[in-house]
This record gives structure tokens, C-alpha cells and sequence, in this order.
């Protein structure tokens, strides 16, 4: 069961300052970013400076202080996904999800990303929608991926 609160998530840690990334990433995981409201919230639970919590929450790619979208999805292109159509695949993403790249949807379900290569050109061009992996990924998967998705 995920914690439903922030004084759950601290609990959950034991309220140790040693556990702030752990408690970050609870965070991040709940709301699907960092809200400023709850980063100082934290800071003051647990008497860290917000600095710091600032520093790590900026520090970690895995963090973001803007909504990302319950389901992250990140287009490979790297040079293997990029040859193989990998730019014709975030366009399609772009108009379905009618965001543009970098941007959240505004039901916050999806967010739309690029990264530089994922490791697994074998299976070029890849999306990543969190930890799911889809390769090969053609025009006409866009659409079964997202429907997978929607809610």
C-alpha cells in the first residue's frame, strides 16, 4: 500500500534525515514530481535545510520539480533508434498525446521525453513508458502503447 501522506511517507522512514532520498522518491513516486510545498514541508519535519533538499531534487535526473505525467514516456534516440525512425515516433507521440516534448498532457497521465540512448539498439527504435520497455516500435504501435495507458 503507498502512503497517502507526506507525515505517512516520514513515518514510513522513521523520520531519519538519512532517508531523504528514499523519502523523495516516495514523494516523487505519489505525485509524480516534487511539489515546492512539499519540499518544504519536509525540510521542516526534518530539519534539513531546504537547500539541501533543493540539491538533491535537482541533482537526480530521476526528480523533477514540474509534473511529469503518471506514465514518463521516453523516446530513445540514439543513433540506431534515431536511423530507424525514431523522430517519425516522437511525432506521432507529440500529436496523439497533443503535447509537445519536454511538456506534461493536462490530465497529467503523460509526459513525453527524450533521452540519448537506453542501451538495447538491437531493438531500435525504443520508448520507455516508466519501467515498461517497447521495441521495434512501429507508427501504428503509438497507438496500442498509449491506449495501454489511458484511463
Amino acid at each position: 500500500m503507498k502512503p497517502s501522506t507526506i507525515g505517512d511517507i516520514l513515518g514510513q522512514h522513521g523520520g531519519q534525515k538519512s532517508a531523504l532520498i528514499a523519502i523523495l522518491q516516495d514523494v516523487q513516486e505519489r505525485y509524480s514530481y516534487l511539489p515546492e510545498d512539499v519540499l518544504q514541508d519536509i525540510s521542516h519535519r526534518l530539519g534539513v535545510p531546504i537547500s539541501r533538499v533543493y540539491s538533491l531534487a535537482t541533482f537526480y535526473r530521476a526528480f523533477s520539480l514540474k509534473p511529469r505525467g503518471k506514465h514518463p514516456v521516453s523516446i530513445c534516440m540514439g543513433t540506431a533508434c534515431h536511423v530507424k525512425g525514431a523522430v517519425k515516433i516522437l511525432e506521432k507521440f507529440e500529436r496523439r498525446l497533443n503535447i509537445k516534448c519536454g511538456q506534461t498532457t493536462s490530465d497529467l497521465n503523460f509526459g513525453l521525453e527524450l533521452v540519448r540512448c537506453l542501451g538495447c539498439c538491437g531493438l531500435a527504435p525504443v520508448v520507455t513508458v516508466g519501467q515498461e520497455l517497447y521495441g521495434k516500435v512501429s507508427l501504428p504501435k503509438v497507438d496500442q502503447i498509449i491506449k495501454q495507458y489511458q484511463e
